[in-house]
């Protein structure tokens, strides 16, 4: 009978308004009343795990029982958006393979070093990887360049899917056909409709939760780029413009940073240049 009155049974509005004013407290996510039915939805997942019989007991539980700390993180990872796709916004990739790495590697003042480059909302792992794949093809011709991907995300669900490098044959469509053999391997299993991500490409990518709404990030020096795109439309204008900030000082002088098409900087005040649309360089 609890599962079924669960089913029928609403949230709140005070418990939906408590959650999205603890969700911005934390992560700076700013949740609308329209999502409502979304939170509604997903977080029922999480009241049936855990054999709770409303939606109040869950509120009640997460935010006042000491031994229920840790649930606060499945209702974070429960509403947070998480859509990628390989290679996302094909012209970023073009402008990173045809300007800038051939800018950072064989300019006037050439790296002496790996380049350091950050997918800093990396969701479920395709931009990683598909930075991964864009940098060692420019390695085939290059073989003294060298680098290293640090990939990162606050939802444990994707970080944990984005490790194991396995995923649908049906999203290999967004991959360049070269890539995809070089890459990416299918399973032995005809039957199967998975592929993984070769050791060689995983290999150069690390993972680890972040929260980019923490005051620090724990990044050790500077990295010469940065990919966050399709993330900050989700904060409110100020929260938008403090993580910006923050990403722009993990940016060396003369380092890069990369924001989805739909995203602006207008208005705010930080160290950065625009050099092509939604690419900045940091000054």
């Amino acid at each position: 009978m609890e599962t079924e009155s669960l089913f029928t049974q609403q949230l709140s509005n005070a418990d939906f308004e408590l959650i999205c004013n603890r969700v911005y407290d934390y992560c700076g996510i700013n949740i609308s009343s329209t999502k409502k039915q979304m939170v509604e939805g997903r977080l029922r997942k999480r009241v049936r795990a855990l054999g709770l019989p409303s939606f109040a007991k869950y509120c009640t539980s997460v935010f006042n029982n000491s031994s229920f700390q840790g649930e606060f993180i499945h209702l974070v990872d429960a509403i947070t958006t998480n859509k990628t796709e390989f290679f996302r916004e094909p012209a970023h990739f073009a402008y990173l393979t045809n300007e800038l790495l051939p800018a950072l590697h064989l300019g006037k003042s050439p790296l002496q070093r790996p380049l350091r480059i950050w997918s800093s909302a990396c969701s479920t792992g395709q931009e990683p990887y598909s930075l991964a794949m864009e940098l060692a093809e420019f390695k085939r011709s290059y073989a003294d360049f060298d680098f290293r991907v640090q990939a990162t995300d606050i939802c444990t669900q994707v970080l944990n899917i984005a490790s194991k490098a396995i995923y649908s044959d049906e999203l290999a469509g967004d991959i360049p056909v070269n890539y995809q053999k070089q890459y990416l391997l299918k399973s032995r299993d005809a039957s199967s409709r998975l592929m993984r991500i070769s050791p060689e490409i995983r290999r150069c990518v690390k993972f680890c939760r972040l929260n980019l709404n923490d005051n620090d990030y724990g990044i050790k020096g500077k990295m010469d780029i940065i990919f966050c795109r399709n993330v900050i439309i989700y904060f409110d204008a100020r929260t938008q413009e403090a993580i910006l900030k923050r990403l722009a000082l993990c940016l060396r002088i003369g380092g890069y940073l990369f924001l989805g098409h739909s995203e602006t900087i207008h208005g705010m005040t930080l160290p950065v240049r625009a050099i092509a649309p939604t690419i900045y360089e940091r000054i």
